[in-house]
């Protein structure tokens, strides 16, 4: 039984209150108190505890994070590149393609300034001495991916977002020159990020950042990493997000692309004193796509699909080019000897037709144009400007690196060391030119699936007996293509009745004396004794087409021979082709490492008999092969096995003793 007890004194005397024990003499009412605040007390340690896993373990730096610094100094560069001339490779690094939460940010981008190379990717940061190649700084972030970055004065900025959850952004602020943390801010939105360089605009230690409508400009300090000045934007106007370059800047002006409701929708560009946050000028563009945006020193160029416009510092336009004149890029165009150099599509002309201008600035006078190859990307240094070409020529597969005089459009051309696929998705082509050095970056379809960004450093090459065009290689050194293959390969091959038709290449100003590439035709149809095959000019101008061309490097199902003569397993056409011969073995198999890493589908054949061989596309109809110093191709789709039969030919002939 239970007790009874409990005494209350008051005035008069004690009173005695009742209260049911346990048998063990604890209150039950007490008890159930204590489990109360038990319960809670474990609710309570429980949050806590998930509130530490997630700050100090899921969210903590010391894991996902990969940081490293440097105290090393590190040596300007002059503005200057190479010397015309052959170039030579001196130092090159590949970064693979990062496919992180949000589409259209995987490209790869770099910059060079302050004696460092910067390469920024979804993977983080990574710097390295500009001249050796030698790392200096990186940054990153399991679990994260950069869609963004900028750089002002001495700091650099990088943009995360965790992926999965896009909400979840984070600035982090770094020393240029030793990667050493800054500050961190999270929740900032960058305004305008370029899908194609990764940049947001920045200057005079200012980032330039927004808010979630996109309808007000911040000013955040690089430095501290807080808010120095707010900007609502015109009413109705937000920042475009839909370019592929919607702003871009320089240290004391930045150009932002706006969209803008109301009767008159037509695009808007406004350029901003990142320091002040001060609006320069504003300017009514011709269209309502979101416009392209580059900056130059001095000048603001804009492509809307309407026209390409260029702006002077004060906002009065002083040049434009009607058209669609752009494509799907930006157009390419420098700033150089007080002139406005920029390479466009005329409108109006044939389909891939490309013009270099130069107009001067600012009176907008066109002081010299001419046509020239469909260049990929365009740098200056020291006064001359750099241009890449995907093609040193149209049967030749190196890519080429021309030297434009501004003042009169007088061109030198070079081989550069390597292939490349504009066309490829991924990074753009990038050009640079400091200390002496080109800096060349191209995309390319290997490691696969996901392929890859190249990064060349040339410098000026040893200069060689032969002509600078052909990297110092006499062109008698080039073998005769239609003399790759004798009366007897052609038999052992099952196909005895066909015609030849060479084809000749240049390279700058030397023309190659031999063939490059050799055509091959049956003499007659199967189809009742029906006479010659007529449309020979047809099928060689589809059998010497570039193989890297595509990702494939093999022709369409629809552009293949159809008809009479043409059955499954019947002798077609076929063609050889010498792409290249380099100063040495060396160059020649780096040469064709580079074309097959440019393709889509490519596997190694080590029966060919040469000393290094590629198949192709999705069939064996090309087969890429090496012997010495010749890279050639071999393309023949019918009979099955063909092309490698016709290549082990070819091997032979290369090696016998001319």
């Amino acid at each position: 039984m239970s007790r009874l007890t409990g005494t209350v004194r008051g005035r008069r005397g004690a009173v005695v209150v009742a209260s049911r024990h346990r048998p063990g003499g604890r209150p039950e009412s007490v008890g159930g108190v204590r489990v109360a605040l038990g319960l809670v007390s474990g609710a309570v340690a429980i949050a806590v505890c998930a509130v530490l896993v997630d700050r100090f373990v899921l969210g903590a730096e010391w894991w996902q994070v990969r940081h490293t610094v440097t105290a090393e100094p590190v040596t300007p560069q002059r503005e200057v590149g190479p010397p015309p001339g052959p170039l030579a490779v001196s130092w090159e690094r590949t970064t693979r393609t990062h496919h992180g939460s949000v589409p259209g940010f995987d490209g790869v981008a770099y910059a060079v300034a302050q004696g460092q190379l910067v390469t920024a990717s979804g993977r983080g940061l990574d710097v390295r001495d500009a001249r050796t190649g030698g790392p200096r700084w990186s940054y990153r972030r399991s679990g994260w991916t950069l869609l963004g970055w900028a750089s002002t004065r001495s700091r650099l900025v990088a943009y995360f977002e965790r992926d999965g959850d896009r909400s979840d952004r984070l600035l982090v602020a770094f020393d240029a020159l030793s990667g050493g943390l800054l500050w961190r801010r999270e929740g900032t939105r960058p305004a305008a990020v370029s899908r194609t360089t990764l940049r947001w605009p920045a200057g005079s230690d200012v980032l330039l950042t927004t808010d979630e409508p996109r309808r007000t400009l911040f000013g955040v300090s690089a430095v501290t990493g807080r808010q120095v000045w707010r900007l609502p934007l015109p009413r109705g106007c937000r920042l475009a997000e839909g370019g592929a370059r919607p702003s871009d800047g320089r240290e004391t002006l930045t150009a932002l692309a706006l969209e803008c409701a109301g009767g008159d929708r037509r695009g808007r560009l406004l350029a901003v004193d990142p320091a002040k946050g001060d609006v320069r000028w504003d300017r009514r563009l011709g269209s309502e796509e979101s416009p392209d945006v580059s900056m130059l020193d001095g000048v603001t160029l804009a492509s809307d699909g309407t026209a390409l416009r260029a702006f002077g510092d004060d906002g009065e336009q002083f040049a434009a080019w009607a058209g669609d004149v752009c494509g799907d890029a930006m157009c390419p165009g420098v700033l150089a000897a007080g002139r406005l150099v920029v390479v466009y599509h005329p409108k109006g002309a044939k389909r891939g037709a490309t013009r270099m201008e130069a107009v001067r600035v600012p009176s907008g006078r066109v002081e010299w144009r001419r046509d020239v190859p469909a260049y990929a990307a365009l740098t200056q240094a020291g006064g001359e400007v750099f241009a890449l070409r995907p093609r040193l020529s149209e049967r030749l597969l190196p890519a080429g690196v021309d030297i434009v005089e501004p003042l009169d459009g007088r061109t030198a051309t070079a081989p550069a060391p390597f292939a490349m696929n504009p066309d490829l998705p991924g990074a753009r082509p990038w050009l640079a030119a400091t200390g002496g050095l080109l800096y060349a970056a191209v995309p390319q379809a290997a490691p696969r699936p996901d392929g890859a960004t190249r990064l060349v450093v040339l410098r000026g090459g040893l200069l060689g007996p032969g002509p600078a065009e052909l990297d110092g290689v006499p062109a008698a050194d080039w073998p005769d293509a239609c003399a790759l293959l004798k009366k007897p390969d052609l038999a052992a091959a099952r196909m005895p009745g066909h015609r030849s038709a060479p084809a000749y290449a240049s390279a700058g100003g030397v023309r190659l004396p031999h063939p490059v590439s050799c055509a091959y035709e049956p003499r007659h149809r199967d189809s009742g004794g029906a006479a010659d095959r007529p449309p020979l000019a047809d099928h060689r101008e589809r059998r010497t087409r570039d193989p890297s061309a595509s990702p494939s490097g093999t022709a369409s199902p629809s552009n293949r021979p159809t008809g009479p003569g043409h059955e499954e397993g019947a002798a077609g056409g076929f063609t050889v082709s010498v792409r290249w011969t380099a100063r040495t073995d060396q160059a020649a198999s780096r040469m064709l490492d580079a074309l097959q890493a440019t393709q889509a589908q490519s596997r190694r054949r080590r029966d060919i008999g040469a000393d290094e061989a590629y198949e192709i596309g999705p069939t064996a109809g090309m087969i890429a092969l090496r012997v010495a110093r010749c890279v050639v191709v071999v393309e023949a789709d019918r009979p099955p096995g063909a092309a490698a039969r016709l290549a082990r030919s070819v091997a032979y002939r290369l090696r016998a003793p001319s």
